[in-house]
């Protein structure tokens, strides 16, 4: 497991805790439209993912399937769905196989963690998952 752009863990005990500066961890574009991320946590075989979203006013994470345990924490804003609206302060948590769209009205800042990436099957990642889509992307670009 890593936290990923920073080098600010290289050289320490294998078992050593690992604090993240996270204001000093760049946002960066998803392939969602109006969402960026800073991964505080990445297994990099594709388990467990930590991160703060940010998501702009009116962003919308078009059909996806939760395939591991997904746990949010909404700092600002809120994230509404079918089921219901997660506000300032508020926590929501899906099983795995659950589905929905997530958007945000009024923008938002959310704290999530997922056991294994999500299956889209609508947007830019349609057909597979986001880390596929950038690996596929960086590829391209390569």
């Amino acid at each position: 497991m890593q936290t990923p752009n920073t080098d600010a863990h290289d050289g320490i005990e294998e078992l050593a805790s690992r604090y993240v500066d996270v204001d000093s961890l760049e946002w960066r574009p998803s392939p969602l439209e109006g969402v960026s991320v800073k991964i505080l946590l990445q297994d990099e075989n594709g388990g467990v993912l930590t991160m703060l979203a940010k998501m702009e006013p009116g962003a919308t994470i078009p059909d996806h399937e939760h395939t591991g345990l997904e746990q949010s924490y909404v700092l600002e804003g809120s994230l509404e769905d079918d089921d219901g609206v997660c506000g300032p302060g508020q926590y929501v948590w899906r099983p795995a196989g659950s589905r929905h769209v997530a958007t945000a009205p009024n923008g938002a800042l959310i704290l999530s963690t997922f056991e294994s990436p999500n299956i889209f099957f609508d947007g830019p990642a349609k057909g597979g998952t986001i880390e596929e889509f950038v690996a596929r992307k960086q590829s391209r670009e390569a």
